[in-house]
């Protein structure tokens, strides 16, 4: 038995450039952050030849071919596995709330896959073989940074470069920056789950009168890391994480909604400085940049939302539990990783 933990993750800006459409004429940038919301994945030898797969719904079939969960399906395709397994997936919040869950679920499907055949993979190859499996197999309309910060953790700067390379770089600030921002931020879940596909398909269509907004918001990234690397005022942040908003609320209409913009604008009202819809937008979760004393007064604003408290993660999809009679994490004759 193999069990990886792979986080989820909180996007600060930049979102939208991690499509193809976009960084193939130049470069895209996300600021983002692992928190410690994870899902976990079970991978298990299986008496016979047959599949379980247990996720919202439970499968059991013969064959791979046979599976219908499309990343699990392919994924198995990818590794060449023949012998029977039952996977098992659990997570600590819903799917489809905007917090990178269907990446994080096959970058640590790959990751259990792989060491359940005595293999260890680089969180580049997780990343990158995550980013192909979904995007280019399986043809969803999604961007490469929910892959990559899975696979990484920690809090990084995600270049997107036009050769289709992705740079990761971690942002360096010091211990204090840190934890501040992180005591600073104030995260609440708006109970609507919703599927992405639609307002992805259309940013990525419709891309070049978008380009300037998605530039500025590539922008913004860069100084939200220049805020945290200089140690200067935090409260910065919160003004970047609202201009942020404003600008990516403006690229398409579903985005947000009037509930969502109530939400906001009480938010901002009850003194939060900026904040962000997470995700592709349309539900999920509300993110805001909060003064710690003014957090009492936000809480009690928004108490109709389901508050989320967490913690930043430092580290990406790791494997968590090894059983006795599973293949040893060993190099001998592993492929290139």
């Amino acid at each position: 038995m193999i069990i990886t933990r792979t986080p989820f993750r909180i996007s600060f800006a930049g979102g939208g450039s991690d499509l193809e459409t976009y960084y193939r004429q130049e470069p895209g940038l996300v600021l983002s952050t692992a928190i410690n919301k994870y899902i976990y994945l079970t991978v298990m030898n299986r008496f016979g030849n047959n599949f379980r797969i247990s996720y919202s719904r439970t499968e059991l079939v013969d064959t791979v071919d046979q599976i219908e969960h499309n990343i699990v399906r392919e994924s198995l395709k990818l590794l060449a596995v023949r012998r029977g397994l039952e996977i098992v997936s659990m997570a600590d919040i819903p799917a489809q709330s905007g917090l990178g869950s269907s990446s994080s679920f096959t970058v640590g499907l790959l990751h259990a896959l792989y060491a359940a055949q005595g293999q260890l993979a680089s969180p580049e190859r997780l990343a990158r073989e995550a980013s192909e499996l979904e995007i280019e197999t399986l043809k969803e309309p999604i961007g490469k940074q929910d892959q990559y910060i899975a696979a990484y953790g920690g809090m990084q700067l995600i270049q997107f470069n036009p050769d289709g390379s992705v740079f990761v770089d971690p942002v360096v600030c010091s211990a204090a920056t840190y934890n501040e921002l992180n005591r600073r931020l104030v995260m609440f879940f708006t109970g609507i789950t919703r599927n992405a596909r639609d307002i992805l398909s259309r940013q990525s269509s419709e891309i070049e009168p978008k380009r300037p907004v998605l530039r500025k918001m590539c922008g913004i990234a860069r100084q939200l890391r220049e805020v945290l690397t200089s140690g200067k005022d935090l409260n910065a942040f919160g003004e970047l994480l609202h201009q942020a908003w404003e600008a990516k609320r403006s690229l398409e209409s579903s985005i947000s909604s009037s509930q969502i913009d109530d939400y906001y604008n009480r938010a901002i009202r009850a003194g939060a400085l900026g904040g962000k819809l997470l995700g592709a937008g349309g539900g999920g979760f509300l993110l805001f940049f909060c003064e710690p004393h003014l957090q009492e007064n936000l809480r009690a604003e928004l108490a109709e939302l389901v508050h989320v408290p967490f913690q930043f993660e430092r580290q990406g999809s790791k494997i968590v539990y090894v059983s006795d009679d599973s293949p040893p994490p060993d190099f001998a004759g592993r492929r290139d990783l």
